[in-house]
């Protein structure tokens, strides 16, 4: 199964809903990986406004 993106909060996943936002508003095209590992420390997270953990795309189309 291919991997898409959310293009409400960049959430990477395999599903056909987003897990996190439950949206289908999902794309194929998108650029960048990042995995937030802990949210709460991380400024990379506090920069994407991420709350939870996982695998986040930085660009999606």
């Amino acid at each position: 199964m291919t991997e898409k993106a959310c293009q409400e909060c960049h959430r990477i996943t395999t599903a056909s809903l987003c897990p996190k936002c439950k949206t289908a508003t999902l794309s194929d095209d998108f650029s960048g990986l990042v995995i937030i590992i802990d949210p709460d420390e991380s400024e990379i997270a506090k920069v994407m406004a991420i709350k939870e953990k996982g695998r986040y795309a930085l660009r999606v189309r």
